[in-house]
């Protein structure tokens, strides 16, 4: 009887181990403490019990954290930063136990899909970045699509006018979701670990809780309100306090998540866009006034793409192309950057300030007009980045008065996102690197949890155009490239990219922030690489967007002094402070190989590295 409970006791133990440590161990201490033996077979126990303890001794010391993590973290190995704290320990933990950076992309994934629910998802999409330590740079493309009964003017009233939110809340305002199918797809290509074994954090996280951060309790009891008006029955969904408010450090258990990630690990692609997880988010979209099929579920694929690929300042920049229209536009600002001493003019000097900004709405202008989904419209990438035409545009930038918006127009051719997006960079101990930015679109997206899923749906519908020349939630205008067609994915400003200097890998970066998305991953390549900072003062740095209309200049509060701003004004700019611009999670590599992991100050962002 004493050997079963002191057995009983080392398998509770040895459960808490990682998966990989006990997958030997439990088996063996469970035959040889709990079952009833006789004869010779007590004396063999014995020995079975010598070996058992000192291997689960062995994995005790293994399972001892070796990392460092915090706000700015050091290592010489390896490096993870992602939006939440959890989901970056899931990540390095992955690293430490010999995966790969594709494994770690795919841990981290998930984990974020349950710690960090305004903008991890399962229920969304976005884009991958993967650089090989040979060099190779590949690019996934796993935004959402739109469904199949989708049409142009699908958010439009009798009078062709905007029906005002249907694009933004509610069944209506999501795509076919991506996020699951490109992890799953990047993963069986170049991951190592089994797939089980990588979502199993992210399943415990769901199934038996984790401590939320203060934000997140505000956030949370913020969204109440707005969380019981879009969904049918309150008691399902998780986000949702039925007694009291949310407190800093309460547990969030979403069992139904749990059971949703147990199905993908269980039957993989078919465990989410078959089976029982796509009829229930079915059933939710035709609930309300949905559009998704069990026919867009099953025929959702993602798609390998070219990245977008130039030089700055020596550096090659790898970021991402269209429907992203990041890369380009990211190529545009440091192409025409490059015809000016950015780093001799200073940071945030009004001559800085008022060339970015000039730079920036010719770029947004192009945005507009000219990039959308290449599969359904002809993107002029090389007419775009062509040298002559970037000359053209910086010849039309007056070095001391600011250009009318209304005067600037997008490239002429012979032919005619809520800023709650998260990011999350990897570097592991081989050099494999990975940027991934991915998105519901605006916080909590459209607001609907699929029930019985446990997961939230995206509204990235309104990142179509939904009618020519009318400003999507972001502000950001958009034509016939962008406009709305069956199965096509809608534009996107996410920039995950990735940079490298003589032929070795020196920056992982990207944000959230919709629209200020790519104009905050030019700052602060701008910052490392003009203005030589390091990447913790890189990511800290204050920011300013310009995005062509509205015509005004946005820093965020106390960005810019008062004397920048009287100087600004002269040259004929307007300014509008506003809060705080994206959530930079980013990696540098430094002159001697140590790699920085900086998680933005803005946020509850978190490095953690070797």
């Amino acid at each position: 009887m004493l050997f079963a409970e002191v057995g009983q006791s080392l398998i509770d133990f040895i459960s808490k181990l990682d998966p990989l440590k006990n997958i030997i161990a439990y088996p063996i201490m469970k035959f040889t403490l709990i079952h009833p033996v006789s004869g010779k077979l007590r004396y063999i126990r014995f020995i079975a019990l010598f070996v058992a303890m000192a291997y689960i001794s062995g994995c005790a010391r293994i399972g001892k954290k070796e990392y460092q993590e915090g706000k700015t973290v050091y290592g010489n190995k390896a490096m993870v930063v992602s939006a939440h704290p959890e989901a970056t320990r899931v990540g390095i933990e992955v690293l430490e136990k010999g995966g790969n950076a594709v494994d770690a992309m795919v841990a981290v994934h998930f984990a974020l899909a349950v710690v960090y629910p305004a903008a991890g998802n399962l229920g969304g999409g976005g884009f991958m970045m993967y650089r090989q330590p040979s060099g190779e740079v590949v690019s996934l493309d796993f935004r959402e699509k739109a469904p199949m009964a989708a049409y142009e003017e699908m958010y439009q009233d009798e009078n062709g006018d905007i029906i005002d939110g249907l694009s933004l809340a509610g069944p209506m305002a999501s795509g076919v979701p991506g996020s699951v199918d490109g992890m799953l797809t990047a993963h069986a290509k170049y991951g190592s670990l089994p797939l089980k074994t990588l979502l199993q954090p992210a399943y415990k996280l769901a199934r038996g809780g984790f401590p939320i951060t203060a934000k997140q309790a505000n956030n949370y009891n913020r969204y109440r309100k707005t969380f019981i008006e879009h969904n049918r029955d309150s008691t399902v969904i998780p986000l949702v306090k039925l007694d009291g408010e949310w407190e800093e450090g309460e547990l969030l258990v979403q069992k139904d998540l749990a059971a949703t990630i147990k199905r993908i690990q269980k039957s993989g692609r078919d465990g989410f866009y078959k089976g029982k997880t796509a009829e229930l988010l079915v059933a939710e979209m035709k609930a309300g006034n949905g559009i998704i099929e069990l026919e867009d579920m099953a025929k959702y694929q993602a798609k390998w793409r070219e990245p977008v690929t130039g030089k700055y300042r020596g550096a090659t920049i790898y970021s991402m192309g269209p429907p992203s229209s990041g890369g380009i536009a990211l190529m545009q600002l440091l192409k025409m950057s490059e015809h000016f001493s950015m780093g001799d003019l200073g940071f945030h000097s009004p001559e800085t300030i008022h060339l970015m900004t000039e730079m920036e709405r010719r770029v947004y202008a192009d945005r507009a007009k000219h990039l959308g989904d290449a599969d359904f419209w002809d993107v002029p990438k090389e007419e775009l980045l062509d040298d002559r035409y970037i000359t053209s545009r910086v010849k039309q930038i007056n070095p001391t008065k600011a250009t009318d918006s209304e005067e600037v127009l997008a490239m002429k051719l012979d032919y005619q996102e809520s800023e709650e997006t998260t990011h999350y960079s990897i570097v592991d101990a081989n050099g494999h690197a990975v940027s991934v930015t991915t998105t519901i679109n605006s916080g909590y997206g459209s607001k609907v949890f699929v029930s019985g899923a446990g997961f939230l749906m995206n509204n990235e519908m309104d990142d179509f155009s939904s009618k020519p020349g009318v400003p999507n939630v972001y502000g950001l205008l958009g034509g016939k490239a962008n406009a709305i067609q069956p199965e096509k994915r809608m534009l996107s400003a996410m920039t995950p990219t990735i940079v490298e200097k003589d032929g070795k890998l020196k920056m992982v970066v990207g944000t959230p922030g919709g629209s200020t998305i790519i104009t905050s991953v030019y700052q602060v390549v701008l910052n490392v690489l003009d203005h030589e900072m390091n990447m913790t003062d890189a990511v800290s740095a204050g920011r300013v967007h310009h995005q062509w209309k509205p015509n005004f200049i946005f820093p965020e509060r106390d960005a810019l002094d008062p004397t920048t701003k009287k100087a600004l004004e002269k040259m004929g700019h307007q300014i509008k402070d506003r809060g705080s611009i994206g959530r930079v999670d980013a990696i540098l590599v430094g002159a001697d190989g140590q790699l920085e992991g900086a998680g933005d100050p803005r946020g509850d962002d978190w490095a953690a590295g070797f």
